[in-house]
C-alpha cells in the first residue's frame, strides 16, 4: 500500500496547511520506523481532529476553527472529545487523545508551538470492560467447524490453534513469517508491540495443526511467499482483517457468539492464573511491558479462579 496514497485518502477535506503538517509528520513517524498500524491511528486522530473544525467552524464554542494546527486552543480539544465520546464512544475518544498527544508534542519540539493544547486536557475516562474468556467448550465447537481436510479448514485450524495454544495478539499471528516456526522446539517467534520480539512455545495439538498445514502450503502456488498464512485464491497474504473475518465467520457456523482473537489471550492468561503461574512469566510469555495488564487480562473469570481457590484451601472444614 503506498504512503503517499494513504496520506491523501487518511487527509481528505482537510486545509493544505494541515495535510502539509501531517505530511511532514508522516515523514518523522516513518522515520523513527513507526509500524504502519501505529503511524495510520496516528494521523488518523489528526485527520478526523482537524476535519470536525472544519465542519463545525459555525458552532464551535471554543470561537473560529483552526484552519492551521497551530491555531488550536484547549478548547477545540474539549470540544472534539465531548462529540467523539457523544458520537462513538469513550473509548474511542481516548485513543484519538493519545493520537493528538503524540502530534502535538511533535509541534512543540518543531517549535511550532511553545506549548501543547492538550497539556491541561483530561483524558476520557473509560468504564472496565470485562471480555468473557473463550474456553474448552466454545473453542472446540469452533475447531468442529473445520473438520474438513481441505486447504482452508487446515489453515483454520492451525490459525486458531495457535491463538488458543499462545495466547497470541491478533497482529502477531497475522504477521507470522516461514521462519518464525521451529517445529523442532515447538516455538513461534512473535514481532510484538514496539518492535519487541520474543519466542512462545505452543502445545503439541497446535504443532500437529502447523505440520498438516504446512504440507498442504507447500503445494500452493504461492508457496515461495514468505509469509505464513496463504489465502484461499491468488498470493496475497492472509492480514489481520482477513483472519478477523475467518474468526467471525467460524464463530457463526458454531453458534459461538462474539469470536474475536482477543478472548483466547484473556483465556490464557485466565488459565495461566488458575494453575498457580507466576505473574511475571505471563507478562513475558505475552509480551506486556505494564504490571496492570495482568489484573486486566482473565479479570471475567477470576471469580472462578476465586472459587478454586477456596475449595483447595478449605477454609472452615479443617475442624
Amino acid at each position: 500500500m503506498s504512503t503517499v496514497l494513504d496520506l491523501q485518502k487518511v487527509c481528505r477535506g482537510l486545509t493544505p496547511a494541515w495535510f502539509d503538517y501531517l505530511r511532514d509528520w508522516d515523514r518523522t513517524l516513518r522515520g523513527g520506523n513507526y509500524p504502519e498500524t501505529t503511524r495510520y491511528n496516528y494521523l488518523l486522530a489528526a485527520a478526523q481532529f482537524g476535519r470536525y473544525l472544519i465542519d463545525n467552524a459555525d458552532e464551535l464554542e471554543a470561537g473560529e476553527a483552526a484552519a492551521d494546527p497551530t491555531e488550536v486552543e484547549r478548547g477545540h480539544i474539549e470540544e472534539f472529545q465531548a462529540w467523539m465520546v457523544a458520537t462513538r464512544s469513550a473509548s474511542t475518544a481516548l485513543n484519538k487523545h493519545k493520537g493528538l498527544q503524540q502530534f502535538f508534542k511533535w509541534l512543540v519540539e518543531e517549535e511550532d508551538l511553545e506549548r501543547s493544547p492538550l497539556a491541561r486536557v483530561k483524558q476520557p475516562k473509560t468504564a472496565q470492560t470485562l471480555i468473557p474468556i473463550l474456553g474448552d467448550d466454545d473453542t472446540a465447537k469452533i475447531l468442529a467447524t473445520c473438520k474438513d481436510k481441505d486447504f482452508l479448514a487446515l489453515r483454520d485450524t492451525a490459525i486458531i490453534r495457535v491463538f488458543y495454544s499462545t495466547g497470541a495478539r491478533l497482529s502477531e499471528v497475522a504477521g507470522l513469517q516461514l521462519d518464525d516456526i521451529d517445529l523442532n522446539t515447538d516455538t513461534l517467534l512473535f514481532h510484538g508491540k514496539g518492535m519487541k520480539d520474543r519466542r512462545v512455545r505452543f502445545g503439541g495439538k497446535a504443532g500437529r495443526a502447523l505440520s498438516r498445514y504446512l504440507r498442504v502450503r507447500a503445494r500452493r502456488r504461492a508457496a515461495d511467499t514468505p509469509a505464513l498464512w496463504l489465502p484461499e485464491k491468488g498470493e496475497t497474504p492472509l492480514s489481520s482483517n482477513g483472519i478477523k473475518i475467518m474468526l467471525r465467520r467460524r464463530g457463526e457456523l458454531a453458534k459461538v457468539p462474539n469470536v474475536h482473537a482477543h478472548r483466547w489471550r484473556h483465556n490464557f492468561a485466565h488459565e495461566w492464573k488458575l494453575a498457580g503461574g507466576d505473574t511475571g512469566d505471563l507478562m513475558l510469555v505475552l509480551g506486556w511491558a505494564s504490571d496492570d495488564m495482568p489484573r486486566r487480562y482473565g479479570a471475567s473469570a477470576a471469580a472462578e479462579r476465586a472459587q478454586h481457590v477456596h475449595a483447595r484451601l478449605r477454609i472452615g472444614d479443617r475442624i
